[in-house]
């Protein structure tokens, strides 16, 4: 399990673009996206430096969350869905 500090994620539309970025690499990978804490969780077999890349090229800024630390909600611009 990778879990992810995400920015830019503010609706459902959101969910879906960070969601088919983890999948373009990882098609098994299961995706839970909190957009609250801007927080996503991938149980897959890619690697977190991929899924930062794969997010990044999506348009949706990530890092790696330190376990057990909390993750702090991030706000930014939404997709433009809106």
């Amino acid at each position: 399990m990778t879990e992810l500090n995400v920015q830019n994620m503010t609706c459902g539309h959101c969910v879906s673009a960070v969601t088919r970025a983890v999948n373009s690499i990882d098609p098994q990978a299961s995706v839970q996206v909190d957009l609250q804490s801007g927080r996503v969780r991938v149980d897959g077999t890619s690697p977190a430096r991929d899924l930062v890349k794969a997010l990044d090229d999506a348009g949706y800024p990530a890092v790696q969350a330190e376990s057990r630390a909390p993750a702090a909600a991030k706000k930014g611009i939404c997709c433009g869905c809106g």
